[in-house]
């Protein structure tokens, strides 16, 4: 099965008329559409292996980039997948999520508001103060910047945490 056939089932028509076209098209696994990972939630670092494992390419290639930057910046780091993505945290609360869509990752800081400069985007639904980068190939993760926002981003409280 090459990437064209993930999410197909035998016999399956064309997705779209891009196939007839000669381009192309193939049927995004569930967790690639913009919904929620099927992913468990579990805390630890093999829910998340295993979650970032299961990502196509490029996206897969992506969020390995930002977990090793994460373990590079940040020391007592600690994972965990919540609602359907990698979540990030140092201490008693969480800092920052990582999760695969169609086309890019989220990287996402809980708290953005602080951070110095604020990231550009805005996710919607993951709360107002929440800001973060969506990268679409391992070239647009800006290591100086985003290892200096873990950094910011690790010193205030995070999510379901105490103030550090």
């Amino acid at each position: 099965m090459d990437s064209k056939d993930i999410g197909k089932t035998e016999g399956e028509p064309p997705a779209t008329e891009a196939h007839a076209l000669g381009d192309t098209a193939w049927t995004l696994p569930e967790a690639m559409t913009g919904r929620a990972s099927p992913s468990k939630a579990a805390v630890g670092d093999k829910p998340v292996f295993a979650y970032i494992a299961s990502l196509p390419q490029p996206q897969r290639g992506i969020a390995e980039a930002v977990d090793a930057l994460a373990v590079k910046t940040l020391t007592d780091l600690q994972r965990s997948v919540k609602w359907g993505m990698a979540y990030y945290g140092v201490g008693d609360g969480w800092c920052f999520s990582c999760g695969a869509f169609a086309g890019h990752v989220k990287l996402m800081f809980i708290n953005g508001m602080v951070l110095e400069p604020v990231p550009p985007v805005t996710p919607i639904g993951m709360g107002r103060s929440t800001r973060g980068v969506e990268l679409e190939s391992v070239d647009d993760i800006d290591e100086r910047q985003i290892s200096a926002w873990m950094m910011q981003i690790a010193s205030v409280p995070g999510v379901g945490g105490k103030k550090r």
